[in-house]
């Protein structure tokens, strides 16, 4: 039994939003990384829209031949109540219509979006392990930004190259380390390399999101080493080969 294990276990808060789709206009593009678009979006849809947890995830609705549509899951990467406006960081790769449509996106052009449909909120934690890839940025940085000033925060975040790292503030006390892995983002052993050995102080949560295999190994990394798994919470934010497809190890 690890020390972690003795302590309350930490609580999922289950948080239901209104499920509604909204029309909203781009106000602002920028490429905060090579591989990195910043979209802000703006408009009177917005009034209501709730998005209670780092991780929460919207529907992005693309076109893609004639009135077909195709969906995507996106991290609200900010969202600012009182200015009517949700930020959305999209990671370049291979060509696809979300892909498509952010490079070529242009002040004044709309966006389709759904939900949140809910959130998961992780309750009780003070310190934490999150892990990802480019797709998991958007939400670590928005924990980053969000965490409270008296929790302690280590991120461990894959990336291509050092142009693609990024800068988060926090009023937590946050180490972050970037692990540069090439093109190769389905391989878990870069950041597999970077957890070995790695000692883990008492009551930290793990947070981990990445392409499906990579965060599987992950996972098994720390349970095999004797992380208890309601100490964990797991996501495949994409799965090598197959397009809009993501996994829930929870």
């Amino acid at each position: 039994m690890t020390a972690t294990e003795t302590l309350p276990t930490p609580t999922i808060e289950r948080i239901r939003h209104e499920l509604r789709r909204r029309a909203l206009t781009v106000i602002a593009r920028e490429n905060i990384t090579p591989n990195m678009i910043r979209i802000t979006l703006q408009g009177e849809d917005m009034d209501s829209f709730v998005s209670g947890a780092f991780d929460d995830h919207v529907k992005c609705f693309f076109a893609e031949e004639g009135e077909e549509k195709v969906m995507r899951d996106y991290t609200p990467r900010r969202h600012d109540a009182e200015a009517g406006t949700l930020v959305l960081d999209f990671a370049v790769h291979a060509a696809g219509p979300a892909t498509e449509w952010a490079v070529n996106a242009r002040e004044g052009d709309v966006l389709q979006i759904g939900g949140p449909r809910g959130s998961r909120r992780i309750l009780g934690p003070r310190k934490w392990l999150l892990i990802g890839d480019e797709t998991a940025l958007p939400a670590m940085g928005r924990f980053a930004e969000e965490v409270p000033a008296d929790h302690a925060v280590a991120m461990i975040a894959a990336v291509r190259d050092a142009s693609e790292e990024q800068v988060f503030d926090s009023a937590a006390k946050l180490t972050l380390r970037w692990v540069h892995r090439g093109t190769e983002a389905a391989d878990p052993a870069p950041l597999l390399a970077a957890v070995e050995g790695l000692e883990l102080d008492e009551g930290t949560f793990i947070w981990i999101a990445a392409e499906a295999g990579v965060t599987q190994a992950l996972r098994a990394h720390f349970t095999d080493n004797g992380h208890p798994l309601v100490w964990t919470k797991c996501a495949g934010y994409w799965v090598a080969g197959e397009a809009d497809k993501t996994v829930s190890f929870d």
